[in-house]
């Protein structure tokens, strides 16, 4: 609901957590990729081959153009057994030449690889959650 309410989405569907102290992470899907601002971050998913070294050697790729990669977690591949997608957050805008030299030598290096795509980061000190409060006080968000 705040998410939906601080950004102006349209909500799909509620109370989708399986554990009420779950944090959601949310996409916005476009048909379009957002222009750079300066002050981005770039999502990707991935996959690497099944052996020794495989994931180290894609990674490589962000450390040796120097960009910062701020999330890595991993996910069964529902399509295969006990292979697994990588999903990764870089700062920088999918445009800006580091990220897309790191970018191009990730996709040699990995099985398969989506750009999911780049967005303003968000405020690390301003986090949506201090917004609740101003959201919930305010009249229209009750109804």
């Amino acid at each position: 609901l705040y998410a939906a309410h601080y950004y102006g989405l349209r909500i799909l569907a509620e109370r989708i957590e399986d554990h009420a102290g779950n944090t959601t992470r949310f996409f916005a899907l476009a048909n379009h990729f957002n222009p750079k601002t300066g002050n981005d971050k770039t999502s990707v998913l991935f996959a690497v081959s099944d052996e020794p070294g495989a994931l180290y050697t894609a990674l490589e790729a962000f450390a040796r153009s120097g960009v910062n990669m701020t999330r890595i977690e991993s996910r069964p591949n529902r399509l295969f057994p006990w292979q697994y997608l990588f999903y990764a957050d870089v700062e920088g805008h999918h445009e800006d030449n580091e990220v897309r030299d790191a970018l191009q030598v990730l996709k040699s290096r990995v099985t398969f690889l989506k750009i999911l795509g780049s967005y303003v980061k968000t405020d690390p000190k301003r986090p949506i959650r201090l917004e609740k409060e101003k959201i919930r006080q305010t009249p229209s968000a009750s109804g």
